[in-house]
């Protein structure tokens, strides 16, 4: 008996023991830093050249970050949120037809998907700066069609930077709602037929709910990085379109203003954290499938 017991409290360790190496790296590399960005949070910068800090508690930071940078927090929710809705409007079909028609050139169109993933991403944002300049092929070609005015422009406009934006993380919204697509059992739709249910109703009714997992986990890896990016406004952008990634960065390695650097972070992480928080209230995370 006392053997069973022994052998009972062994299995009931097991999964903790596998967690524990996942939950040593989240400590060492993730709780760790988190607590030294809330110290100089709330610390004092004593000298502006070399950055040199004082923890006292000041909370004035957080007020600098909200007092001065909100344009930036509104522009960074703003173009995320548009880049993720193209993702998903572009992302969607594109998902589905790989999952549905793809056949045996699935593995192909998938590997199609994650192929700019084996360029840099900046060389990628540079790529798109030369095409969207005002000499650039694209609107050298709409100019010459008489589609746009010569002095049109989309580089340095917020158009340019939504677009950077939603180029880089398409990828990230089409691979999970794929995985979602492809694990429906198409029976279910020719059950659905067999009721005389129009292709559009089973779409609607069966398709769309079960891959709304991949949708929710689309959406967070494609909203939340675009959140915090600075690359697309630096490089597509102009001051007009400064994001708050840009500010971060700013901030961190050119002012060396780490407490007020510090305070931005920690607000951008609250309110994604709270907007995930709502959005998987309203959408649901069940049957998630990354």
């Amino acid at each position: 008996m006392a053997e069973q017991d022994r052998s009972t409290r062994t299995r009931s360790w097991v999964p903790y023991s596998l967690l524990s190496p996942g939950l040593v790296w989240l400590v060492l590399f993730f709780g760790v830093p988190m607590l030294f960005l809330a110290k100089v949070s709330l610390s004092t910068r004593k000298n502006r050249f070399t950055g040199e800090l004082g923890f006292d508690g000041n909370l004035d930071n957080y007020q600098t970050a909200f007092n001065q940078f909100g344009p930036q927090f509104a522009r960074a929710f703003l173009y995320a949120g548009a880049a993720t809705v193209i993702c998903i409007v572009i992302g969607y079909p594109l998902a589905y037809f790989i999952a549905r028609y793809g056949g045996s050139w699935r593995n192909r169109l998938v590997g199609l998907v994650v192929l700019p993933f084996f360029v840099s991403y900046l060389i990628r944002t540079l790529a798109w700066q030369n095409i969207l300049a005002d000499e650039g092929p694209f609107l050298s070609i709409l100019k010459a069609l008489h589609l746009v005015g010569q002095d049109f422009a989309l580089l340095n406009t917020p158009w340019a930077v939504i677009g950077g934006l939603a180029y880089n993380f398409l990828p990230f919204m089409i691979l999970p709602i794929y995985v979602s697509l492809e694990k429906i059992d198409l029976r279910l739709l020719d059950a659905a037929s067999d009721l005389y249910a129009s292709p559009s109703a089973a779409f609607r009714e069966i398709v769309l709910p079960l891959s709304l997992p991949g949708v929710f986990a689309g959406t967070l890896l494609t909203f939340i990085p675009a959140a915090g990016d600075f690359v697309n406004a630096a490089l597509l952008g102009s001051p007009k379109t400064t994001m708050i990634g840009t500010v971060v960065q700013d901030q961190f390695l050119v002012q060396l203003n780490f407490p007020v650097a510090a305070a931005l972070a920690f607000i951008l992480m609250t309110i994604i954290t709270a907007a995930v928080l709502i959005y998987a209230r309203f959408l649901g995370t069940e049957g998630l499938t990354v």
